[in-house]
């Protein structure tokens, strides 16, 4: 260390009161020793702390509910805490490490072996995949969701195929819809054909009968992936005129500044995944595989698409997002744009009338017919 090599400033002077500096050195060193080693403790307890609350959640909502995966997920934080207890006493406290690495092991080891699945008890309303065919510029849709709703719970199951003339598709539309605050809303795409014809695209999970949403569970294999394929009186009715607890807001904005050629080309990713998700399905991710995220790979299809932003996982700020990048119309305010876009009045409104697309727009193209 350096205070080994300082020399007295009277090389003939003798210290005659205080530390020498050998000693003094000594001193520092042990001081930093413990520092480092209290460091070193903590960082490791933060990362049992870390893989035990990751194996404790893994275990909680993955294995079969019928009470064991509580036992399991109680068992695995009573050893992590003892782990913990050991690793700041000093004894076994490798032993203990290697306990909890293993158990850690074990449980990823497991969890990835857990593979989805088309073929479980679904319910209604994502019981049915989606698939598409292609014949040079002409897509047939099967199994078009559109459902009859006499509330959010009560419907008359629907589908139908509907067939599409890529070379008329005029533009796309995003739709958000908030019901906990401005951070946080499902984002979809819409794609707007000639003659008012609409196809709305949302990215959802597939639940289970009896299952409900969990945004904890979406990290843990819990939900497959699924694309809603539907008529938008479907889609976004249902979120306007029937959800009510919470009370969900739509907004539709027309997106700009991309050619119809990269439309398309979006629109054919959306096709593919589709038909990928009924031959090999996937699981949702609440971060990395969500109805926001998947819409900004689809776009990497094109050379221009946006760079990743935070308010891509922020969802509720991805039109604020696009209106400063020049995707939405810009020559309105945001807090305007928002407005004209809010469609939930004139959704209900519109009812199940056979135009209802073109009614929920029916402000908005008013005051600035949309573009492509």
């Amino acid at each position: 260390m350096r205070c080994f090599n300082r020399q007295p400033r009277n090389p003939g002077s003798t210290a005659v009161s205080g530390t020498s500096h050998p000693d003094r050195c000594l001193q520092e060193a042990a001081v930093v020793s413990r520092v480092l080693k209290i460091a070193g403790l903590i960082a490791l307890a933060m990362l049992v702390l870390a893989s035990a609350i990751w194996s404790g959640l893994t275990l909680l909502y993955t294995v079969p509910q019928n009470g064991l995966h509580i036992v399991l997920a109680t068992g695995a934080a009573m050893a992590s805490a003892v782990v913990l207890a050991a690793l700041f006493s000093g004894r076994l406290r490798w032993r203990a490490l290697a306990v909890q690495a293993l158990v850690f092991t074990a449980v990823m080891s497991w969890w990835t072996q857990i593979a989805p699945s088309n073929e479980r008890p679904w319910q209604t309303d994502v019981s049915v995949l989606p698939y598409a065919t292609i014949e040079g510029d002409m897509v047939t849709v099967h199994n078009v969701r559109n459902f009859d709703y006499r509330s959010e719970t009560d419907f008359t199951p629907a589908w139908y195929d509907k067939r599409l003339d890529l070379r008329k598709l005029e533009g796309v539309d995003l739709v958000a819809v908030y019901w906990m605050g401005p951070a946080i809303a499902h984002i979809f795409l819409s794609f707007a054909f000639t003659s008012g014809d609409h196809l709305a695209v949302s990215i959802e999970t597939r639940k289970e009968q009896g299952e409900d949403y969990s945004t904890l569970k979406g990290f843990f294999r819990r939900y497959e992936l699924y694309y809603v394929v539907a008529d938008e009186r479907d889609v976004i009715r249902l979120r306007t005129n029937y959800r009510q607890n919470p009370p969900e807001d739509v907004y539709v904005y027309r997106l700009q500044g991309r050619s119809l050629e990269g439309a398309r080309h979006i629109f054919i990713d959306y096709i593919n995944k589709i038909n990928s998700l009924k031959a090999m399905p996937e699981f949702y991710n609440t971060l990395t595989t969500n109805c926001t995220t998947n819409i900004w790979f689809h776009s990497r299809v094109n050379p221009d698409h946006l760079p990743f932003s935070w308010k891509i996982l922020a969802s509720g700020y991805v039109p604020q997002y696009l209106h400063e990048s020049g995707l939405l119309d810009r020559s309105l305010p945001f807090a305007e744009l928002q407005r004209r876009s809010h469609v939930n009045p004139r959704a209900q409104a519109a009812a199940d009338a056979p135009d209802f697309s073109r009614r929920i727009r029916a402000e908005a193209d008013a005051a600035h017919p949309s573009q492509p």
